[in-house]
């Protein structure tokens, strides 16, 4: 896990002040990667005592912005926060527990996939969300 003077040059690097909120948040997400906004406020509360709810909510938006969090939200899914960015990745959900996991790239570079129509646009950066069963829940049985 980086540690505190990590996430510091992150946000310096970034143009963003240090604060122990967004530092919070970081170390929260960073450890518990794809997890929810309250999941995170759940996390940064139990390290740091009271933080409320908005100024989580504006160092998600602020981080997120600054390209230094990454928020997925698969579809019926809250949205989600990953310090992985930087890379073209994708994920894929459990259809029954809603766990996610990253899935590398799964053919060339970025963006990974070559749209058979790009309508002009000049794409740089696919999202492919796979669907499936975990190990857990395939192997469960049904009821």
């Amino acid at each position: 896990m980086p540690l505190t003077s990590d996430f510091e040059r992150m946000l310096r690097g970034a143009d963003l002040r240090v604060t122990r909120p967004r530092l919070a948040v970081l170390s929260a997400v960073h450890a518990h990667p794809h997890a929810d906004t309250d999941s995170i406020i759940g996390l940064v509360r139990g390290d740091h005592g009271e933080v409320s709810h908005q100024a989580v909510y504006d160092v998600l938006k602020a981080l997120t912005s600054a390209g230094l969090l990454r928020k997925i939200q698969p579809q019926g899914s809250v949205a989600r926060y990953e310090t992985r960015v930087g890379d073209n990745h994708h994920h894929v959900v459990c259809r029954s527990c809603g766990v996610i996991a990253d899935v590398d790239c799964s053919v060339g570079g970025a963006p990974c996939l070559t749209a058979a129509q790009d309508h002009g646009f000049t794409i740089d950066e696919a999202e492919v969300v796979y669907w499936g069963w975990c190990p857990e829940c395939s192997t469960a049985p049904s009821s």
